[in-house]
């Protein structure tokens, strides 16, 4: 018997433990909180980054500001250039001023670029100042340690007040016992009825337990083995229990019943079927207490029961013992006998 899932919890942070939210052997349900790490270091690692990002906006806020300035001033710097070179060229100003004002120019332009370059430049700082703060988030996050699968707890491996490291120690062991596989093998010759019969429908499975053995655990047969164990001459099969009254527990030993064909079928106590020259026959009790040969065919012997395919109805009554002192017409008397009846075999 398996648990259809297993998880070890681990902290994905290191700190203390402040609390554990749960009981040994308690079942918790996916996203209930089982332990608190001590969450003051990482609020504190949030907030200085957070503060790093507050900081990174006022820096692109002032360098956008500066080169609003700066191209303001290099727009200004450009015309005044033109105009010096059109003065220049009229001969109205020497050289070395036309000069001057386009090397302003030239200037005032580039010191845009490098105000446009801040710019970028803290906006890649802002976006990895960011990202650390959903990276200290994230931390702050794995400090509420919840149950990743619902099922049942085992012992508890830490207790509160102890120091952890990242993914160190289990803190605890999670078994998921709705649903539980069983696994168990049958001979190797049942293997093609097995996988013609699945293929059709899902085949039904029984379990009992020792300790209950009047309760029968319904489930399905979900896998078959893709090998034969060679040295048993087994195919391995698993099977799969829904479990809702966790009445199977993982490692118990239970003992399955794996139901391939079920079919109606008319059963009598093997001791009512006699042999002859004619083949196998019965003595049916008709009306009257008189009773009558009647050839049947029978079929397979369950539980000290013959399943007769051919030659008796259900709810027929027939003779189980003295069959040597009777012949066709006799008259008998019944004696607490039970009439015949339906019933379903494997």
């Amino acid at each position: 018997m398996d648990a259809s899932s297993i998880v070890q919890v681990k902290s994905q942070v290191a700190g203390p433990i402040e609390r554990v939210a749960f009981t040994e052997g308690q079942n918790v349900k996916q996203g209930e909180l089982l332990f608190t790490i001590d969450p003051r270091p990482f609020e504190d690692a949030l907030h200085q980054a957070e503060a790093a990002v507050t900081r990174d906006q006022a820096m692109i806020v002032q360098a956008e500001a500066a080169l609003r300035r700066d191209a303001a001033q290099a727009k200004f710097a450009e015309t005044d250039a033109t105009r010096y070179a059109e003065l220049q060229k009229a001969g109205v100003v020497s050289r070395s001023q036309s000069d001057q004002a386009r090397t302003s120019a030239d200037v005032s332009r580039e010191s845009a670029s490098a105000s446009q370059a801040t710019i970028e430049s803290s906006k890649a700082a802002m976006a990895a100042d960011q990202a650390a703060v959903a990276a200290a988030k994230l931390n702050l996050s794995y400090c509420r340690i919840t149950a990743p699968i619902s099922g049942r707890t085992g012992n508890l491996l830490v207790h509160a007040g102890n120091l952890v490291k990242v993914n160190d120690v289990p803190l605890v062991v999670i078994h998921q016992i709705e649903p539980v596989f069983v696994n168990f093998a049958v001979p190797e010759q049942h293997l093609a009825s097995v996988r013609r019969l699945s293929a059709a429908h899902k085949l039904s499975i029984g379990a009992f337990t020792s300790d209950n053995p009047g309760h029968r655990a319904e489930g399905t047969l979900t896998l078959i083995d893709n090998t034969v164990d060679t040295t048993t001459g087994t195919i391995k099969l698993k099977g799969t229990f829904e479990n809702r009254d966790s009445m199977l527990w993982p490692g118990q030993f239970v003992t399955v019943v794996l139901t391939l064909e079920s079919q109606v079928a008319t059963v009598v106590p093997a001791e009512a079927v006699q042999s002859g020259q004619q083949g196998q026959y019965v003595y049916a009790v008709k009306p009257g207490n008189i009773v009558e040969m009647r050839p049947v065919t029978a079929g397979r012997t369950i539980e000290k029961k013959i399943v007769i395919e051919k030659g008796l109805a259900p709810g027929e009554t027939v003779v189980t013992d003295g069959q040597l002192r009777l012949a066709p017409g006799a008259k008998i008397q019944v004696v607490d006998l039970p009439p015949l009846k339906e019933a379903g075999r494997p």
